[in-house]
């Protein structure tokens, strides 16, 4: 047991969509683990609910919203922001090992960063795991297309398939919970598209949240200068680009454009469990209405699509995000090449590594598939169809793409 708090203590950080099964954990670690923990629980409307069943069977004195668990162990209540409660417990508290149950609505990256960022908590705190706890039948159902996902609650409207992609993306450990209501195949297919999202990912398949305390507690799996770089997608972009080069030139397509990729990255199998990527890289914009029926009608087989597209009539970088059934494009900021020429001079001169093509600066689109069994021959005809042709160049567009920074459209929705 710890007698002091002047070396760093380790975190373990927990996600999970409501009903995961993330409280079962935390009392399967506080009646299990040969430490003392302290337990933050941050569940947006839930917390009483969680802090009465984390202590269930402890003798509890509870004293501005930490409580002292028979065990020795602390639940605290998030009744402050986090940076406070962190530093509050490390300063009045004696633990082995901080659990904090991230909302049930939220990801746990921008957490995890408020322990590795410059701040009074990272000189205090070492993140150790980022796990994250599936449902495992809801996070089969939320990509198989089959009815609608349930959405996360009143305080997100965006449906269970972009919580769970987010949260396992970033994630070190995945419990594939309830695993004793799947089938062989059907937690197969769970490991497989965990490993397509995060292909670094440890899994282990648990009934009721058991699992043995030391895989979270002590395991190291956190990198805290890879927390950005976990995501498949990132990966499969990457792989592409080191296999064939950002300034490999290529052929015109039937439309005349040049297309840096992919033609130049023409499969990038990612070959996890029979889960595969590619990559589309395009010089050309997409006409707006042509590429949004384009996003509604990805098949289902595509379990994730994350990029940058270029839409012909407007100036603004806008992110494509699918994951399952949910499609949103997001307006991220004006083109480099689209500022006035000394504004647009001086982000080149700080940014010596940004691709430039001589006719379109950086305009580009590059957009990053995975999924099983689907035609992506089909795919990127279909892409190429949804580009301008050279006689719309100077047609006026109208479509459902956002225009101003930071707005989000839904494209497709369940």
């Amino acid at each position: 047991m710890m007698t002091d708090t002047d070396g760093e203590i380790p975190v373990t950080i927990i996600s999970g969509s409501l009903g995961a099964g993330k409280t079962t954990l935390l009392n399967h670690l506080l009646s299990s683990a040969d430490r003392t923990l302290a337990v933050l629980v941050n569940d947006m409307g839930e917390v009483n609910v969680d802090a009465e069943l984390v202590a269930e069977g402890s003798e509890l004195d509870v004293d501005d919203g930490v409580a002292e668990l028979s065990n020795g162990c602390i639940c605290c209540e998030l009744q402050d922001d986090l940076e406070t409660a962190v530093v509050r417990l490390a300063r009045d508290r004696s633990f082995d090992h901080l659990v904090v149950e991230s909302s049930g609505i939220s990801e746990p990256a921008p957490v995890a960063r408020l322990f590795t960022t410059e701040s009074r908590v990272a000189a205090l705190y070492d993140v150790d795991t980022l796990v994250t706890v599936l449902d495992t039948p809801a996070f089969l159902e939320a990509f198989s297309g089959e009815g609608t996902p349930e959405r996360r609650g009143d305080e997100d409207e965006r449906p269970l398939s972009d919580l769970l992609v987010e949260q396992v993306e970033v994630s070190n450990l995945v419990l594939l919970n309830k695993a004793d209501l799947c089938s062989d195949a059907a937690l197969t297919e769970a490991e497989e598209l965990v490993r397509a999202l995060q292909p670094e990912a440890e899994t282990i398949p648990t009934e009721f949240s058991a699992v043995d305390p030391d895989r979270l507690l002590a395991a190291g799996l956190f990198d805290p200068g890879r927390v950005n770089d976990l995501p498949g997608w990132k990966r499969a972009l990457e792989s592409a680009d080191d296999d064939h080069g950002h300034d490999a030139e290529e052929g015109h397509g039937e439309h005349g454009h040049d297309e840096d990729g992919d033609r130049h990255g023409h499969h990038h199998p990612d070959e996890v469990y029979g889960v595969t990527s590619f990559v589309y890289r395009s010089r050309r914009p997409f006409h707006p209405e042509r590429f949004a029926t384009f996003l509604r009608n990805l098949p289902r087989a595509i379990v994730r699509a994350k990029g940058t597209a270029w839409i012909a009539d407007t100036e603004m970088r806008v992110s494509i995000a699918q994951a399952g059934p949910s499609v949103r494009a997001t307006a991220q900021g004006p083109w480099i090449a689209s500022l006035p020429e000394v504004e647009r001079d001086m982000y080149r001169s700080n940014r010596p590594d940004l691709e430039w093509d001589e006719d379109h600066g950086d305009r580009r689109t590059e957009l990053v598939f995975i999924g099983t069994d689907y035609d992506e021959a089909a795919l990127r005809a279909t892409l190429e169809d949804a580009l301008v042709t050279d006689e719309e160049r100077e047609t006026a567009f109208d479509g459902p793409f956002p225009t101003e920074q930071g707005e989000e459209v839904v494209i497709r929705e369940p």
